[in-house]
């Protein structure tokens, strides 16, 4: 005798100023029971009975205060590759798997990194500035072929970016969970400054450029410390398009007061919007981004795609894509 099919499930989505676009094609999905909206002060009302959540929200917090009314949940999708917001221990513990949007940022995230470079390399902040108050001074800018760039984070979009960096001309070397040969990457350095093996206090000092891509975990998190700034190169800049508590972030102001940095290109912050008391705002050699590195026209819809097609695996009883390992708050694998 056949086992009786499962009741349709209800979806809840949490989103915020805006909806997903087509959101009305999931509304009309037969499959569904219902389709509940809520924004977070409401997540705690919608979630009773619900099989599975779209976070939209991207950086919201309120699954985690909601997470007691969560009776029935499944499957959390999170509109965003780092669900550090997510990790926290009763979702971790519980038997719900969270997927997330991997693979939409790679390419995207690589283009602007680059970006960040080449700005630096050839001052384009300084050109603004000097044409904006009609000034014509020539300057010598500098190469970016043959320069070193570290890349700490392993996953897609720290191979993105590893690829496009030497697609220009630059050597590369990359920081990840282990110290490892990977044939993508050459030798992996561990993430850390306190290993047995090699490390950042190896490879940090060899770097002209640090970018950092990692997922925010117990490992990362405050990683480019005080002790890492002090061993990278005067002359050095930090990028970071990763998340902002992986960066101390007065740890990093010092750094760059004081000339021990030459340079940070910063997209993400320990706090978002960024404050206008901040430091940072202000300092020379600072290149400032409101978290958008991977954001390119089109995003949202591509972000809806992968959704949809992880619904369909969804209601279809399959594996979705892009499973986190929660005990790492990534998905595992290249």
């Amino acid at each position: 005798m056949s086992a009786a099919p499962r009741p349709a499930p209800h979806l809840v989505i949490l989103h915020g100023d805006t909806l997903p676009p087509g959101h009305e094609r999931i509304d009309a999905d037969p499959r569904l029971a219902s389709v509940r909206y809520a924004t977070a002060d409401r997540l705690a009302e919608a979630l009773p009975g619900a099989q599975a959540l779209f976070v939209w929200d991207l950086f919201s917090t309120a699954v985690a205060a909601a997470w007691p009314k969560a009776d029935a949940l499944r499957w959390v999708h999170a509109a965003t590759a780092g669900v550090d917001n997510l990790m926290f221990p009763a979702l971790v513990d519980s038997d719900v798997v969270v997927t997330n949007s991997r693979g939409v940022f790679d390419r995207p995230m690589a283009e602007y990194v680059l970006g960040l470079v080449l700005s630096f390399a050839k001052d384009f902040p300084g050109s603004h500035d000097l044409q904006r108050d009609r000034v014509w001074r020539h300057r010598e800018t500098e190469p970016i072929a043959g320069r070193r760039a570290l890349v700490i984070g392993t996953g897609p979009i720290g191979r993105a970016i590893a690829a496009q960096l030497a697609a220009a001309g630059m050597t590369v070397e990359a920081a990840g969970r282990t110290a490892r040969t990977d044939p993508d990457l050459g030798d992996v350095v561990e993430a850390s400054l306190d290993s047995t093996g090699p490390d950042l206090g190896d490879a940090l000092p060899r770097a002209d450029y640090v970018v950092v891509a990692a997922p925010l975990t117990d490992q990362t998190r405050g990683l480019i410390s005080t002790r890492a700034l002090s061993l990278m190169k005067p002359t050095a800049r930090l990028i970071n398009v990763a998340r902002g508590s992986i960066v101390d972030e007065d740890a990093l102001v010092r750094a760059l007061r004081d000339g021990a940095v030459a340079g940070a290109a910063l997209d993400v912050f320990e706090t978002e919007p960024l404050p206008e008391s901040s430091p940072l705002w202000d300092l020379p050699g600072v290149i400032i981004s409101p978290h958008m590195s991977g954001d390119i026209v089109g995003w949202r819809s591509e972000l809806v795609r992968l959704f949809t097609d992880n619904l369909d695996r969804f209601l279809n009883g399959e594996d979705p894509r892009n499973i986190v390992d929660k005990r790492r708050g990534y998905v595992s694998g290249p």
